[in-house]
């Protein structure tokens, strides 16, 4: 027979951010628990909401299995020392206790010792408090006089094995005492107070909806956003999709009640940018989208309760907190558009971007001349991103994004076109930050990407020139992203960009002492773009081991034209001839690197034609020569799918050459130039990718 397991910890308020993580982490602590000690289940399911942390894990057995462990000990006749120690670890007083057997290989002593399955119930008790202590919470409390932290106040504990109450409890330390396990739970603070039991998960789940609670995460969120979207339709607008912000209120709200309501029409002429981080920050709102996808003057807000008024008194209430904050954001709107972006620069001086790099006055310059650069490269208008470069930092000490941080960039466009620059150099401004993470648009401007480009590759030879490089799980500077955010600048844009004069380029604008030399920071950087290549191109579906054997072969600062190597690499080895080809050229080195060995010589030497004895060498000696004379020319005019096929004819050639050719021949001259005949099968495939990085 198998039982139902529920587990409810119920508390106050959870910070929003915490709660989903928090329930997967329980999930995760109380399973591996369950499994160590022996006990399978079929289901295990994690829920959480602003009050409440739960858990139930379906398919338990009454008690977990009888075990029969056996220890192997030392030969008969062994050591008194070696048994001594044998029956110690063992947990034995005599060789009485053990038994002997024959091996095939000796008679050994062995310890064998039968454990008798636990009631689970006896399991579970204990494996509350347990897991309860090794929740990871980002941030925990004490309160009263207790010596326990939990995130929060804890109340009570739901602890049902089998519809049965669990014997045990939680001790909170101090004079707080202990909370016993239950089966009584609360629902909604305000619209159901009082307590219920519970005896089963499908009962918790019901007496909560009655209680107006929606316990299920995903059923809140769904919920939210089909009445958001209902209330917006209503009059004729759109819901203008948060997904961050949809999983933050569902996490402040137990049974959610969608109002929508109006923004004072003087406040329209803010940015909506502005107004929609002011309202998603500070008040958790949702904005509204007209027909041209405009933001309209309303708000749409999820409250926690229901009112017999039907929201009126909640959203008044709102309005009227909105109405202030909206004022200040007005306010340092109009004060911003006072002052002339180039005005601000002095003060960039005042801010230290890092202390051994500078401040952001000098970083601008820096990024101005390398953003100039950069356009010349790709064609765009250098004036111009060196225009924007210049500006492009301005708006960070500028009233709105000191309120607001999340729009730097954004209201630097802003500024700009207010003081007549053109929409290019505006744009650049506002997008010189992105790509911000892989669901982020990517510039398509030339001059937008120039500064894009410059911005992040000034930060990225920065930090590597002193050493700052991302370790482990650790990138406090954002590198990796910045890293990716170039890689997709290039190859999104087919941008033949030679990176590492950029990163030259860029180092030299680095006037301090104490940095590394260009070349090791080239080299580093060069290796860091690899490994971020990977990422991209493994999502892509794309090994990482053909991203290796492409780079090395140098010239990786050219994404674009490696890209093209890779993919038609990865073409080239997924086909028969190209499988086929690698296990010969595998097979070809490992025969070369063993006999180079013996003799302590190298057969990168030209084939004698003369010595080639018979018809099968002779074919294989000419079909190398014609592909090579093939490939070239193809590679040089990066026609890599035609350089793959080029290579793909020497499979017959191959195939048949290690069918009827002894390489080891007696003659010793005849043998040399077999081994040569096969390090120039080598080579020749090496001059399109290191065929040895290639695995299988």
């Amino acid at each position: 027979m198998t039982n139902e397991f529920l587990v409810e910890f119920f508390s106050e308020e959870i910070p929003a951010r915490m709660q989903a993580r928090a329930a997967e982490d329980l999930k995760r602590l109380v399973t591996e628990r369950l499994t160590a000690n022996g006990l399978t289940f079929t289901k295990a399911e994690a829920h959480s909401t602003p009050r409440r942390l739960a858990l139930v894990v379906d398919g338990l057995p009454e008690r977990t299995a009888d075990v029969r462990e056996e220890k192997k000990g030392p030969r008969v006749g062994s050591p008194e020392q070696a048994v001594a120690g044998f029956l110690k670890s063992a947990g034995l007083t005599s060789l009485d206790q053990c038994e002997q057997r024959d091996t095939g290989k000796g008679v050994f002593y062995f310890a064998v010792a039968e454990k008798k399955g636990r009631e689970t119930a006896g399991v579970l008790a204990e494996l509350i408090p347990a897991v309860m202590a090794e929740l990871p919470w980002p941030k925990s409390m004490r309160w009263g006089t207790g010596t326990v932290r939990w995130v929060r106040p804890l109340h009570s504990i739901v602890a049902v094995f089998g519809g049965r109450v669990l014997d045990g409890g939680f001790d909170l330390g101090g004079t707080q005492g202990r909370i016993a396990f239950g089966n009584a739970t609360r629902g909604h603070r305000f619209l159901a107070p009082d307590a219920f039991t519970v005896e089963s998960f499908a009962d918790y789940q019901e007496k909560l909806r009655a209680a107006k609670v929606v316990l299920d995460r995903e059923e809140r969120k769904a919920k939210i956003k089909a009445d958001a979207e209902a209330l917006a339709a209503k009059e004729g607008l759109t819901l203008s999709p948060d997904d961050a912000l949809l999983e933050e209120v569902a996490g402040l709200v137990e049974w959610p009640v969608v109002l929508i309501g109006s923004i004072d029409e003087s406040f329209m002429d803010v940015p909506s940018e502005v107004l929609i981080t002011s309202m998603r920050t500070h008040q958790k709102y949702f904005a509204a989208l007209d027909k041209a996808g405009t933001m309209a003057p309303r708000f749409i807000v999820v409250a926690n309760t229901e009112t017999v008024d039907g929201g009126k008194a909640v959203v008044a209430g709102n309005e009227r907190v909105l109405r202030a904050r909206l004022s200040d954001a007005k306010f340092f709107w109009d004060q911003d558009r006072k002052t002339k972006l180039e005005a601000r620069l002095p003060a960039l001086e005042k801010i230290t971007f890092h202390a051994k790099l500078g401040t952001v006055a000098e970083k601008v310059a820096r990024v101005q001349a390398l953003a100039a650069g950069i356009a010349r490269t790709i064609g765009a208008d250098a004036d111009a991103a060196s225009r924007a470069a210049l500006l492009s930092k301005a708006d960070l000490v500028s009233e709105v994004v000191g309120e607001f941080p999340e729009v730097q960039g954004i209201m630097g466009r802003y500024y700009a076109l207010g003081q007549g620059e053109s929409a290019e150099v505006a744009d650049a401004i506002a997008n010189h930050y992105k790509p911000l993470g892989p669901s982020d648009s990517c510039p398509t401007a030339p001059v937008s990407v120039a500064v894009a480009l410059a911005d992040k590759i000034d930060t990225l030879v920065g930090f590597f020139a002193i050493d700052e490089k991302p370790t482990g799980s650790k990138d406090p500077y954002a590198l990796r992203r910045a890293a990716l955010g170039v890689i997709r600048l290039v190859l999104e844009n087919g941008l033949r960009l030679p990176l590492s004069a950029v990163f030259a380029a860029a180092h030299g604008a680095y006037t301090a002492g104490g940095f590394a030399p260009v070349a090791a920071v080239s080299g580093d950087l060069t290796a860091f773009f690899a490994d971020r290549l990977k990422v991209v191109l493994r999502e892509q579906g794309v090994r990482h081991d053909l991203v290796d054997a492409v780079f090395a072969l140098g010239g990786g600062d050219d994404l674009v034209r490696l890209l093209a190597r890779v993919k038609a690499l990865q073409a080239f080895v997924g086909s028969d001839e190209g499988a086929n080809l690698l296990a010969a050229y595998k097979r070809a080195s490992n025969i070369v690197r063993i006999e180079e060995k013996k003799d302590g010589a190298s057969f990168d030497q030209p084939v004698d034609a003369a010595r080639l004895a018979v018809p099968e060498e002779q074919a294989l000696a000419a079909a190398l020569n014609g592909a090579s004379a093939t490939a070239k020319p193809l590679l040089d005019a990066e026609d890599f799918a035609g350089t793959m096929a080029a290579l793909a004819a020497l499979r017959g050639p191959v195939d048949a050459f290690f069918e009827k050719v002894t390489v080891n021949a007696e003659d010793k001259d005849l043998r040399v130039n077999r081994l040569r005949l096969l390090t120039q099968i080598r080579t020749t495939l090496n001059a399109v990718a290191d065929f040895s990085k290639i695995e299988g």
